[in-house]
C-alpha cells in the first residue's frame, strides 16, 4: 500500500505521521508533499528519514492508493485532479468539497457506508467541531430521533493551525514580560480572552464555522436535524469543548442517555459530577475518543437533554478521522 500526505509539515500533517506510525497499517511506501516553504524538510517514519517533496502538477501520485490531504481548501481544489487522476483516493481535510453532492462527508462511527460511494475518488473530512458533535449525537439518535440542537463551542488554538498555537504561547510570554502581544493569526489577542468569532460572518450573521455545523451535520446523519451554533475561540492549546442542548422526538431520560453514551463507538463517558468527574481539554489533549459528561435533563423542554463533550481537534477532529476513513475503505 502506497500512501501520500499532502501538507506534511502542518499541524494536521504531523499528526497524520504520528497516527500512521502508531496504527497497525501495512504501508509499503509513504510519500510526503508540501509547499515551497516546507519542501526539503525531513521527517522520521518507522525508522526511515522521509523528505518532503514539492507539490506539483505532475505524475508523482502515480501508484498512490490513498492521499491524506490537509493543505487548505485552495490547494485541495487546485490539485484534486492531479492527486486522483491515476486512481488514488483523496481523503481531504479541507472545506473544499464537503457539501458537494458527489463527495461523501464521512465520520466512520456515524456513516461509514458513505465512504464506499465516492465517484470522484474524493472523500471529505468534516469540520472538527462537527465531527466530535455527531459522534456524540449518534448515540442519542439511535435511541430517539433528534429534532434540533443548540451548541456553543469552546475551540482551542489548535483549530487554527500550528502558527496559532505558537502565537498563543508567545502572547502569554509577551504579556508576562510586560510587552504588547503579537496579534496576527486571530482578530484579537487570544491570551486571557475569548473571541466569539471563528471564520467569516455570513449574511445571516452566523459565521461560516457555525453554518458548517448546521449543514454538515444534516449531510453526515442523513437527517432533517437543525443545529444552531455559536463558535468561540478560547485560550486553550489543544482539544475543543462543546456545550450541547438537544431536543428528541420522545423524552430520553438521563439514565437512558448515559447507557447510550457508554455503549457508543468512539465515545468515553466521564459523568460523575458529584466527584468532579467530567471531561476537560487539559486532560483530553492527545487522546483519540470523544468524551461526554455533565448529562442532565433540560429544564425548559420535556424532550430536552444537555451535555458537555470534549475531543482533541487535531486527532479525532482532523487527522484521526481521516485515517479511520482510510481504514474503513481498506
Amino acid at each position: 500500500m502506497k500512501i501520500a500526505i499532502v501538507g506534511a509539515s502542518g499541524a494536521v500533517g504531523q499528526e497524520f505521521l504520528q497516527i500512521l506510525e502508531e496504527r497497525d497499517l501495512k504501508i509499503d511506501e509513504l510519500l510526503l508533499f508540501g509547499s515551497e516553504r516546507s519542501a526539503g524538510r525531513t521527517y522520521r517514519f518507522r525508522g526511515k528519514d522521509l523528505t518532503v517533496k514539492l507539490l506539483q502538477h505532475n505524475d508523482d501520485f502515480k501508484g498512490v492508493d490513498f492521499a491524506l490531504t490537509s493543505a487548505g481548501a485552495g490547494t485541495s481544489r487546485e490539485f484534486a485532479e492531479t492527486i486522483t487522476k491515476h486512481g488514488a483516493v483523496m481523503i481531504d481535510n479541507s472545506s473544499a468539497f464537503r457539501m458537494d453532492a458527489d463527495v461523501p462527508l464521512v465520520v466512520p462511527e456515524v456513516n461509514p457506508e458513505d465512504a464506499k460511494n465516492a465517484p470522484r475518488r474524493i472523500i471529505a473530512n468534516p469540520n472538527c467541531t462537527t465531527i466530535q458533535m455527531v459522534v456524540a449525537l449518534k448515540a442519542i439518535e439511535d435511541v430517539s430521533h433528534i429534532r434540533r440542537v443548540h451548541v456553543s463551542t469552546y475551540q482551542s488554538a489548535s483549530g487554527a493551525g500550528a502558527t496559532a498555537m505558537t502565537e498563543l504561547v508567545n502572547q502569554y510570554a509577551e504579556l508576562g514580560a510586560g510587552k504588547e502581544p503579537t496579534v496576527e493569526k486571530f482578530a484579537f489577542q487570544l491570551a486571557y480572552n475569548v473571541i466569539p468569532h471563528i471564520d467569516v460572518f455570513t449574511e445571516n450573521d452566523y459565521t461560516k464555522e457555525e453554518m458548517k455545523m448546521f449543514n454538515e451535520t444534516r449531510k453526515i446523519m442523513h437527517s432533517d436535524i437543525r443545529v444552531s451554533a455559536t463558535c468561540v475561540r478560547v485560550p486553550v492549546m489543544r482539544a475543543h469543548s462543546e456545550s450541547i442542548w438537544l431536543e428528541t422526538e420522545r423524552p430520553v431520560s438521563v439514565e437512558e442517555a448515559r447507557e447510550a453514551f457508554s455503549k457508543a463507538e468512539g465515545v468515553v463517558l466521564m459523568d460523575d459530577p458529584a466527584n468532579k468527574v467530567y471531561p476537560m481539554p487539559l486532560f483530553i489533549a492527545g487522546k483519540d475518543p470523544v468524551y461526554v459528561g455533565r448529562i442532565r435533563k433540560d429544564l425548559t423542554c420535556d424532550n430536552g437533554l444537555a451535555f458537555w463533550c470534549v475531543s482533541d481537534q487535531i486527532k479525532k477532529g482532523a487527522a484521526l478521522n481521516a485515517v479511520q476513513i482510510l481504514e474503513t475503505l481498506i
